[in-house]
């Protein structure tokens, strides 16, 4: 794998399971044991993995062992598996727009989802959307391919991930019985913190030798995606700043860039807000606690103080606690104190020598706020005028 300031990055579970499940699909249909599998990446490149075939519980599976690189992942080394079989009526299974004739569910190893706010339903297997989609494209252009009939059924499994997911935000989360299978971009970024800062800055001092006074930054891959899909703003210019957003700024100030147009999932934003330089999980996690300082701050009147208080520090994601500001009617002026909150910080980190704007957003309900000159930040970029 491709290597980032000297470090191998790896590749997601997602990935590793849509490589099994391809070897899966190609025994099932046409009986054949190949010893690659094959998964599309979201940005379309197409990565080979090595895939064992497994007979196990009286059923053929395809394994792929997970490989994440230099990252300290604690599901480095684990088997991932899957089998492809015709499709039996059962519960807990995703279905495809796209590829109808084919559902998914987990098993063993795999958490399942119990507490909403989460990218998958309560009852369901923590199979997240993307690796959902490179699963059902892995099997069904097999499918596709050899002209098959019929509907079948994707199983997946993790061996390890019971013990594993209990060393892993899962209990915290709600997700019982294992691991989620994860990814964003199908590529594990190794996460040795100086190595990825140095990255930054590196990347920070060629914009600014290259004449760029203004950046465009994001922690990372939904950040990306939201600038293009959303925004209509050059996917190619965001600097991911990963969990350093303090770190990223100052280093900017020292490149004398004079304009940052910060864009980022609130799960992460938040912790800005409340003055986390270093967003990782592992610095702590006072999302909710910063919220509802927020609300207080926003000055939107409530009834029962102590009761909403209470109610919103329960939340278990961000976007669970979005849905109960949006059901109180204080969710704009909530998210609106929260982007003069992020902004402040980002100022304060940049000395007064750097412009910040903000643009906050959630997956399920799109931008949340903008800072009051954002607007114009994102047309200089449009039209090119930065």
């Amino acid at each position: 794998m491709e290597e980032r300031a000297g470090l191998r990055k790896g590749y997601t579970t997602g990935t590793c399971c849509g490589a099994a499940a391809f070897g899966a699909a190609w025994y099932e249909f046409a009986g054949k044991e190949i010893k690659a599998g094959k998964v599309r990446l979201p940005d379309g490149r197409q990565v080979a993995l090595p895939v064992m075939k497994k007979v196990e519980d009286g059923k053929t599976w395809f394994a792929v062992r997970k490989d994440a690189g230099d990252d300290p992942d604690v599901t480095h080394g684990c088997l991932v598996y899957a089998s492809v079989e015709a499709e039996k009526e059962g519960e807990n299974l995703y279905f495809s727009e796209e590829y109808p004739f084919l559902s998914l569910t987990g098993g063993p190893g795999i958490g399942v989802v119990t507490k909403p706010g989460l990218a998958c339903p309560v009852g369901a297997y923590a199979i997240n959307p993307v690796p959902r989609a490179m699963i059902f494209q892995a099997v069904g252009e097999v499918y596709e391919e050899l002209g098959i009939k019929g509907r079948y059924l994707i199983r997946l499994k993790i061996p390890q991930g019971e013990a594993l997911g209990a060393r892993t935000f899962n209990p915290k989360l709600g997700i019982v019985g294992g691991i989620s299978v994860l990814g964003t971009s199908g590529i594990v970024n190794p996460m040795s913190e100086e190595a990825l800062k140095a990255s930054i800055g590196l990347e920070l001092h060629m914009k600014a030798a290259e004449g760029q006074d203004s950046l465009i930054i994001v922690p990372g891959s939904y950040g990306e995606r939201f600038l293009k899909e959303n925004l209509g703003l050059p996917v190619e210019e965001g600097v991911h700043c990963s969990n350093f957003v303090a770190d990223t700024v100052r280093m900017a100030v020292r490149e004398r860039i004079k304009k940052i147009l910060f864009v980022g999932h609130i799960g992460k934003l938040v912790k800005v807000a409340g003055g986390m330089e270093n967003t990782h999980s592992k610095y702590g996690d006072r999302r909710m606690e910063i919220l509802a300082r927020t609300v207080e701050e926003a000055g939107f009147p409530l009834p029962s103080p102590e009761d909403w208080k209470e109610r919103l520090l329960r939340c278990n994601t961000t976007e669970e606690a979005v849905d109960y500001l949006e059901k109180a009617g204080c969710r704009e002026p909530v998210m609106e104190e929260l982007a003069r909150k992020i902004q402040r910080q980002m100022n304060e980190w940049g000395e007064g020598k750097i412009q910040t704007e903000v643009v906050i957003f959630s997956s399920a309900h799109g931008i949340l706020a903008m800072s009051r000159l954002c607007g114009a930040m994102i047309e200089e970029w449009r039209k090119g005028q930065t």
